[in-house]
């Protein structure tokens, strides 16, 4: 195919301070810039805007706010949003999410575009996080998936732990892609002693949590692995929190009970400043269940600090040798903090960036574009100016005979 292909994403959930998913979609929408085809992605926010950008073009619709969701909105008028897919004339659909976005799969079948869903968490863990029994948690994932997998030409999962679901209703159209990292931004060499000087006295350990404060993620199990390793091992620790959510003052709140030394640093827009933190803490503590990837355990192993992580999630597979997988409590995550400051810190440093260096966002491209059967082409497209003002011509209709 000579042209280069049109490829719509549509995401929820995606807000200027979510995490692994925005940085996940602004590098992908990035490379398929680069490899010369024409990203537009779609999401949810306050109010319409339309705007090129180092990924393509974005397109922002009125979303629905998600009540005591610390600000995630979710696109639920289908017609305005089947409106702006038709006048984009798609020729691949990429979709996160399939709980509100599913129908989008008949939308695409109808119109013959070759659609693929992205799976980016566990509906099995993510039930159970919220209080399911597992067999019913089980159950329901069940009945979504087998619907989600009909609804699709292609099912794409990032890890083997999330594919697992599928694989066990059978789906016969699962591929597996891992994320990547960009391992020039997030890099040992941003050590920053000033930081370091500000948020530890000398002599006590950084640790420091870099998440979305809510429910799915367990941030508390944080701050009781810092109260388990001062108290029962001695341990001088001190916590930095960076991410906002809906539970921040509840663990602000419960840090002062525990007269424990936490410092809540917000969302951290600029990426060299989470670089930074990662680069400059002793150890990183990652305590989500239901994390299918996890970017920002990656991002931490890619500045040379090792990470604990939930067991119970899909990091240990990713994380490798550079960190250790805990048991899904303060204690588990403290045990494993500990053993992890056991290992010689150059060992322990070199292991984690040696882990990250195997996974990059070219390959994570490529896997994506391969899913949606869209080789890269030999001239590629310039992105525009970051923050440029889209323009709205009429976008042409496809030739005659032309298959989308």
């Amino acid at each position: 195919m000579s042209r280069p292909l049109r490829i719509v994403r549509v995401a929820n959930f995606v807000t200027p301070v979510s995490g692994g998913l925005r940085t996940a979609l602004r590098h992908l929408g990035a490379g398929y810039l680069a490899a010369g085809h024409q990203p537009t992605l779609i999401v949810p926010g306050p109010e319409h805007r339309d705007e090129w950008t180092e990924q393509g073009r974005v397109i922002t619709l009125p979303g629905r706010r998600v009540p005591a969701s610390g600000g995630y909105r979710v696109l639920t008028d289908r017609r305005r949003v089947a409106r702006v897919l038709a006048d984009l004339l798609p020729d691949r659909l990429e979709v996160s999410d399939r709980t509100t976005l599913r129908w989008t799969g008949h939308w695409a079948r109808e119109r013959g575009v070759r659609a693929m869903m992205v799976s980016h968490e566990s509906a099995t863990g993510v039930l159970g996080a919220n209080g399911l029994p597992p067999l019913l948690a089980r159950r329901i994932a069940d009945r979504l998936n087998t619907r989600t997998a009909a609804a699709y030409d292609t099912v794409l999962c990032t890890t083997d732990w999330a594919a697992e679901e599928f694989r066990r209703i059978a789906a016969t159209n699962l591929v597996h892609a891992p994320l990547g990292v960009d391992l020039d931004v997030m890099h040992p060499d941003r050590y920053d002693p000033e930081l370091r000087a500000r948020l530890a006295e000398p002599g006590q350990v950084l640790l420091v949590m870099c998440s979305r404060l809510s429910g799915e993620k367990k941030p508390e199990r944080a701050l009781e692995a810092l109260a388990e390793l001062r108290r029962r091992y001695r341990i001088p620790a001190v916590l930095a929190v960076a991410g906002t959510g809906p539970l921040r003052r509840r663990l602000e709140h419960r840090a002062r009970q525990l007269r424990l030394p936490v410092r809540f640093l917000g969302h951290l827009a600029d990426r060299s400043e989470v670089a930074a933190l990662l680069a400059t803490a002793d150890a990183v503590i990652a305590p989500g269940p239901v994390e299918t990837f996890g970017l920002a355990a990656l991002e931490t192993l890619a500045c040379g600090t090792p990470v604990a992580v939930s067991r119970s999630s899909a990091l240990p597979q990713v994380i490798g040798d550079g960190g250790l997988a805990a048991s899904d409590d303060g204690p588990g995550f403290a045990r494993a903090v500990r053993e992890l400051l056991k290992r010689p810190e150059s060992g322990r440093r070199t292991a984690a960036r040696a882990r990250a260096e195997t996974f990059g966002w070219a390959a994570a491209t490529a896997a994506f574009l391969a899913a949606h059967d869209a080789p890269p082409r030999l001239t590629t497209v310039p992105a525009p100016a970051p923050g440029a003002t889209a323009p709205r011509p009429a976008i042409p209709a496809p030739a005659a005979g032309e298959q989308r």
